[in-house]
């Protein structure tokens, strides 16, 4: 770990690249099968909200388990090696249950994407299958920020506030 200053620095530097960006690659294992998917999420600070199929791998790796350990990676498209800039974030996913907090993260959801919105709100395939999706939460316990123009292989790593 860096020191407070640079820590400071690497959370808000973090938190803004994670609010710049859209798609999250979580990976998930149960069972001995790893899998990664592409998702769109939401978040509150550090932790991510996405919907998703109950019937996706992913989810039933999740669902299978009383909180599931699983790894998300975050990154901005680039071309050269110094341009790279991301994140790499642990926790525990869990899909959620009680309406105030599917609320909630439902809300979170469809205000940063205002097709999510628009889909709930017309009848057709998409809509509906997205009213049988589930929302998920990642609870994030361990973050690495990587900034290649500080540095080949710049990282910081802390623990969300």
């Amino acid at each position: 770990m860096s020191d407070d200053l640079n820590l400071a620095e690497a959370r808000r530097d973090a938190l803004a690249l994670l609010t710049s960006l859209h798609v999250c690659t979580l990976a998930t294992c149960a069972d001995g099968l790893a899998h990664a998917v592409s998702l769109f999420y939401a978040h509150k600070d550090f932790d991510l909200f996405w919907f998703s199929d109950p019937n996706t791998t992913h989810s039933r790796h999740i669902d299978g388990t009383d909180g599931a350990r699983v790894a998300v990676t975050i990154a901005a498209e680039c071309r050269t090696v110094a341009d790279i800039r991301g994140l790499q974030m642990s926790g525990v996913a869990r899909r959620l249950g009680g309406p105030a907090e599917t609320a909630a993260a439902l809300a979170r959801l469809t205000g940063r994407f205002s097709f999510l919105a628009e889909f709930l709100q017309h009848p057709g395939k998409l809509a509906e299958a997205m009213r049988k999706a589930a929302i998920y939460q990642l609870t994030v316990d361990r973050v690495t920020y990587i900034d290649n123009s500080k540095g080949f292989g710049h990282k910081t790593t802390f623990l969300p506030e």
